[in-house]
């Protein structure tokens, strides 16, 4: 696959970047992305779909193969001979293939995105992608967390045993390490330093602070979370950058850490520190009173809008939001209710493979929906739903039954960057949990049905 994407993404030369999340390759291209490229890319087999978000074209590959493909892409272009050009003829016979027109919803959630880039919606994307690194932590983290409750309430007597709480502390472990690193990406992602980033974090969290008493109060070690971290870390980069432009070459190797660190801390300390625990305070607030207040209802309406706020790009706020939760709860109660959005894409996509005639969608469905189960719903939204219309409206109706379930019970998740069945091992009610996943497919199943849809021609 890795050969595949570098030939037809025109080679070394065109490639200026090229580097993955948890499912998707992302490529910045000098050449730049044309609907011929698009499409010769999507043909290679394994190739779930294509999204462009602003310059940056990205091939929906899946959790695990979206990694491997990148390590592998990375040693083709540091050996790999350049090629022609982003329009270089390739002999393979597949890129010669047409790629399915038919469910392509991809150039209308391309339009959406780029008619809804806003700065705001693009500011809110680059704080997410300080998290994205961290996901893998908070999988394994969550996971073993969530194995542990399963163990624990059916023999509590385990709970004693030295394996059980070495894995209890080793589920802990992402948390006690956050500052550092969520202060460590903020600065890269910024511009700046990582690593002053990163002991600034690791300075807001010093258990020292609690013996120091300032302005006749006393210091709170890791107050205001990781908000505090992002409002501290991107100060430092600003203050830096400003620092390197004054201070001469031949002292800045001392004197730019060294202030950067004493001025960011300073304003850590007496006002960035205080303010990260006001906001941090507001969202925990906001976020348990909203499910632990309205209920079911709050999770009808944020499990039945969360597809459209993906489609125009408002999810990206909230990956912050989920981490302050882990953070100062162990869990998050939002992430559950979101997460049957996917589920009512796979119940919405089951009628449509039903209903349909076309043999193109079915395969395309037949492909999609295992994974889509799995909790990577990309396919199925730009490949089926989306482009079909009434079938989106009948996932996020599902998404709304399944929602509704799981904020009437409160369901926590202990991780982030999963979703549909395996987050339920990371869940501390696994049977709500699963009961909302079914709400959540049958709903999206039977809305579909009644709301039908026009069946395309092969």
């Amino acid at each position: 696959m890795a050969r595949a994407v570098l030939e037809r993404a025109g080679g070394r030369e065109n490639i200026t970047k090229a580097y993955h999340c948890m499912t998707r390759l992302r490529l910045e291209l000098a050449g730049g992305i044309t609907e011929d490229l698009k499409a010769q890319l999507a043909a290679i087999s394994g190739v779930l779909g294509t999204n462009v978000s602003g310059s940056e074209l990205q091939l929906i590959l899946g959790p695990g193969k979206a990694a491997a493909v990148d390590a592998a892409l990375q040693t083709l272009l540091q050996a790999a001979p350049a090629a022609a050009g982003p329009h270089a003829e390739t002999t393979c016979p597949e890129a010669r293939s047409s790629h399915p027109q038919i469910g392509d919803g991809k150039a209308l959630h391309a339009r959406i995105r780029a008619r809804n880039a806003t700065p705001v919606k693009l500011f809110f994307k680059r704080i997410a992608s300080i998290f994205i690194p961290l996901i893998p932590g908070f999988i394994a983290c969550g996971l073993i967390s969530g194995c542990l409750n399963v163990v624990g309430k059916y023999d509590s007597a385990l709970t004693a045993s030295p394996l059980f709480q070495l894995l209890a502390v080793a589920s802990s472990t992402v948390f006690w390490g956050m500052n550092i690193l969520v202060g460590r990406n903020t600065a890269e992602e910024f511009g700046g330093t990582p690593i002053l980033g990163g002991i600034l974090g690791a300075l807001l969290a010093h258990p020292d602070l609690a013996h120091i008493t300032l302005f006749g109060a006393p210091l709170v070690p890791g107050r205001g979370g990781i908000i505090s971290v992002l409002l501290v870390a991107a100060l430092a980069t600003l203050i830096e950058k400003r620092l390197r432009r004054l201070i001469p070459e031949t002292l800045s190797l001392f004197l730019v850490p060294l202030l950067t660190f004493l001025l960011a801390g300073t304003a850590a300390i007496c006002i960035l520190q205080p303010l990260g625990g006001l906001i941090s305070d507001a969202i925990g607030s906001a976020a348990t009173t909203a499910i632990g207040s309205g209920g079911a209802l709050t999770g009808l309406i944020l499990g039945g809008t969360f597809l459209p706020m993906v489609m125009l790009g408002l999810h990206q706020t909230l990956t912050p939001i989920h981490a302050e939760l882990l953070a100062r709860y162990g869990v998050t109660i939002l992430l559950p209710v979101l997460a049957m959005a996917g589920a009512g894409q796979v119940g919405a996509s089951f009628a449509v493979y039903l209903r349909t005639q076309n043999k193109k969608l079915k395969k395309i469905i037949a492909s999609a929906l295992p994974v889509g189960i799995m909790g990577v719903g990309e396919p199925l939204i730009y490949g089926v739903t989306l482009p079909l219309g009434k079938p989106f409206l009948g996932a996020c109706i599902g998404g709304a039954c399944g929602g509704a379930v799981q904020a009437a019970f409160q369901v926590g998740a202990a991780t982030i960057g999963i979703s549909g069945l395996p987050l339920a091992a990371a869940t501390d009610n696994i049977p709500i949990y699963l009961l909302g996943l079914l709400a959540a497919y049958l709903g999206g199943f039977l809305a579909t049905l009644i709301l039908g849809f026009a069946d395309p021609e092969e």
